[in-house]
């Protein structure tokens, strides 16, 4: 749907009156929003309460314009357009399929992206240190992260010997998609498991990628990171389910859909630091001179009542060191690390 979408914070617009001139109005900065996911995350409103963390507020004294996909990646270029035709201040592109549009449809217009796995890759900039154009931001996602939670996979299930890998051709760069199948292939070596390349060019490719691994005898499954496998994680997650498969996802987003384990950087807060980069540019930075940060705190999230679906017992030391656990008797609510230590689990370096 094309439409102009203001966001205001308590859930109603605010209006200038109707006495204001053009010159105030053509003061306030207007910000480009590209959005793609149709569920209830709205990463929008998670941005808009970073802005308003520094001061921001919609209809006051900035305008947010959104212009939402709806989970059809093809739409995100007519959409970049649509915000470079109305001149914004700067565009904020979630990912690197919404940055990679935004950069097509503008050289000038500032960008800027947050979860971007390798900006470099990815042509968004030229350096991490000095972006060199009008796009910069927050990479989220290290590479090593994949080797990581093959390393977790087999911590939560004992004795697994052959692990499905599910990606998305196409989803990185050349470089980056190389970089991570090799480095999963190497911490395999080093774990004794054998691995199970699957692809899935998109959700109408699920149902045959899961026969794949039925024939192939897995024992449980990990992912790559990429914007198909977000959009569809609720569908994915119940053929995991089906299947009955332990599973390791990038992004808690997957374990709130039911999944078993993730780790991985915090979405929401990428999001969120983003407005941190569009107060700087509003204030007179250039992207090209700010550098891209990369996200160094990751979460682990274990989702108990699938752990007892699957028959699986997670072990203490796991748990202990997660960063929430999913109860089992609440599928949606959560326990802290101190409520873990508080009701008797305790990590090694705890001592008893």
């Amino acid at each position: 749907m094309r439409r102009r979408e203001f966001i205001a914070l308590g859930g109603a617009a605010m209006a200038w009156p109707l006495g204001a001139s053009a010159q105030q109005r053509a003061k306030i900065p207007r910000i480009g929003y590209l959005s793609i996911d149709p569920s209830n995350y709205q990463s929008s409103r998670v941005f808009v309460q970073g802005l308003r963390d520094l001061g921001y507020v919609e209809g006051r004294n900035v305008v947010i314009e959104v212009r939402d996909a709806e989970g059809k990646l093809e739409r995100l270029p007519a959409l970049a357009a649509e915000l470079v035709a109305l001149n914004v201040d700067v565009i904020v592109a979630p990912g690197a399929v919404h940055a990679m549009a935004a950069k097509q449809a503008t050289g000038t217009i500032p960008i800027v992206f947050a979860g971007v796995a390798d900006p470099v890759a990815d042509g968004l900039v030229t350096s991490l240190a000095r972006p060199g154009g009008n796009v910069t931001g927050f990479s989220a996602l290290a590479t090593e992260l994949v080797g990581k939670r093959l390393e977790l996979l087999t911590e939560a299930v004992v004795g697994i010997g052959r692990v499905a890998i599910l990606w998305q051709p196409g989803a990185f760069s050349d470089t980056t998609e190389q970089d991570l199948l090799k480095k999963t292939e190497v911490v395999a070596r080093a774990l004794g498991v054998r691995l199970q390349f699957v692809e899935a060019r998109g959700p109408a490719d699920f149902e045959r990628a899961f026969s794949e691994m039925v024939s192939a005898r897995v024992d449980a499954l990990t992912g790559m990171w990429g914007t198909m496998f977000f959009l569809e994680r609720r569908g994915l997650v119940e053929l995991v389910a089906k299947n009955r498969l332990p599973a390791v996802y990038p992004l808690r987003e997957h374990v709130d859909a039911g999944g078993l384990l993730a780790y991985g950087p915090n979405l929401a807060d990428s999001i969120r630091y983003a407005a941190t980069y569009v107060d700087k540019i509003l204030k007179g930075a250039k992207p090209a001179e700010l550098p891209v940060e990369q996200s160094t705190k990751f979460e682990l999230v274990i989702n108990l009542k699938t752990a007892k679906a699957l028959g699986l017992e997670i072990l203490p030391m796991l748990l202990a060191r997660a960063d929430e656990v999913i109860e089992l008797n609440r599928a949606r609510s959560s326990m802290s690390l101190a409520a873990l230590h508080e009701s008797g689990w305790h990590s090694l370096r705890d001592g008893p």
